[in-house]
């Protein structure tokens, strides 16, 4: 990957032809380490959010060693980059020939469940294998989170018990797991869900040897600030203590959001500023998925080639380079009032579900990956360096809108001389 210091220094040096993602791997390295510092159990990175290859290696060289996989491509790919890893085959839905090839090919021996369909299924594609690991994925409320899951997985309280006594029967290993929904902001909701499972534990009237706590971990985006990631590792850790499980069972957690977010940024070009509509060469089917559909704010820069964008800001609707016209962002986004052609918008934020929801829809979905040295946005990880950033700043020529931090000045500082040495 080519190396720049600020996205902004990229911008200067050459034309954006298509969608850049702005690769931060220190970031990543921070999340994994606290996690891997904090949480009291095992850390699975959740692959879906951000399959990157460079995501999966920086990862594995933190010492991340467990992998929440969903399909056979993800197996295949944590297979082929991370020796002796440990994979965790956590759709509740997989083929007879994605869990075959998983289990005889790669040595996958956890599974998730949340019905007996699926446990026959897996029993019988693993030639009823004695060293499986099981987990039933149980419903639990999604209420504290601001992208709720519920509805498509998760045996409910009337089926819970029953399944989980069947699969104990056929597991060398039975766990249990949930998800509370995704960008969770209320810890509470772990130990409400870690309650329910117990609950349902006692009611099956069996041992258990793994509680999965699932992911749902947040990150910081504009005008949603969660908890310290302390208070949600602190909830879940007394919530464990109160389970009704094997004194020495296992913890598990799932992060994938909470791991990857922070760690890249996506640049798109202005195409054509037509009134009050900006057309980019990125959008809803490309890395902006999120910003479409889950309707969150993001942190947002602009980046011109030459000169300042204006102070003065307008609002703005903004449209993806498709011919869809579903295809758009109607905000309002308050922009410079001065953009035009050729300015550069960075999107924030967009580590996790930014590059993996690319589609190829109209030809387009290309995207290039750069690594940089600047950390902008505020961080789960760095309280201390994130109250020192720059309020309104950024480099000479790109413009902080609502949101975005200055660059932390310390760290780029070192990182910029380091860059320097290695060209």
């Amino acid at each position: 990957m080519s190396q720049y210091d600020t996205p902004l220094d990229l911008v200067r040096s050459r034309p954006v032809e298509g969608p850049v993602a702005c690769a931060r791997p220190d970031r990543l390295t921070a999340a994994a380490s606290w996690f891997q510092t904090n949480f009291p159990g095992e850390v699975l990175y959740a692959v879906k959010a951000n399959p990157s290859h460079w995501v999966i290696d920086a990862l594995y060289a933190a010492g991340i060693r467990w992998f929440d996989v969903a399909s056979l491509p993800e197996v295949e790919l944590v297979a082929s980059r991370c020796p002796g890893a440990t994979m965790a085959f956590m759709h509740p839905v997989k083929s007879r020939h994605a869990i075959r090839t998983a289990y005889f090919d790669h040595g996958v021996k956890i599974f998730v469940l949340d019905c007996e369909a699926e446990l026959e299924k897996i029993l019988a594609e693993t030639g009823h294998a004695p060293d499986l690991t099981l987990v039933v994925r149980l419903a639990v409320s999604n209420d504290g989170a601001t992208l709720p899951l519920a509805g498509k997985f998760g045996a409910g309280e009337d089926e819970a018990p029953d399944l989980i006594r069947k699969t104990r029967a056929h597991a060398a290993e039975l766990g249990v797991s949930f998800h509370v929904g995704s960008q969770c902001m209320a810890p509470s909701a772990y130990r409400s869900a870690m309650m329910e499972a117990s609950r349902l534990i006692a009611k099956a009237g069996v041992t258990v040897d793994i509680v999965d706590v699932g992911g749902g971990f947040p990150a910081i985006y504009p005008g949603m600030i969660p908890p310290p990631m302390s208070e949600y590792v602190a909830a879940i850790r007394s919530a464990f203590e109160d389970m009704m499980v094997l004194s020495n069972a296992d913890l598990w957690c799932e992060p994938g959001r909470a791991l990857i977010a922070e760690a890249v940024s996506v640049l798109t070009r202005v195409e054509l500023v037509k009134g009050d509509a900006v057309y980019m060469n990125d959008g809803s089917y490309g890395c902006l998925f999120d910003i479409v559909h889950a309707k969150w704010p993001f942190p947002m820069r602009v980046h011109r080639r030459h000169g300042a964008p204006s102070e003065e800001t307008a609002l703005y609707k903004l449209y993806g380079p498709t011919c869809d016209s579903i295809d758009s962002m109607p905000g309002p986004y308050s922009l410079p009032s001065d953009l035009m052609e050729g300015d550069v918008l960075e999107f924030g934020m967009l580590g996790a579900y930014g590059t993996a929801m690319a589609t190829r829809f109209n030809g387009f979905g290309d995207v290039e990956t750069v690594t940089v040295a600047d950390f902008p946005w505020a961080s789960m990880y760095d309280p201390a360096d994130a109250s020192e950033a720059v309020a309104a700043g950024g480099e000479d020529g790109g413009r902080v809108v609502p949101f975005a931090r200055g660059l932390r000045r310390r760290r780029h500082r070192l990182m910029k001389n380091r860059m320097m040495k290695r060209r």
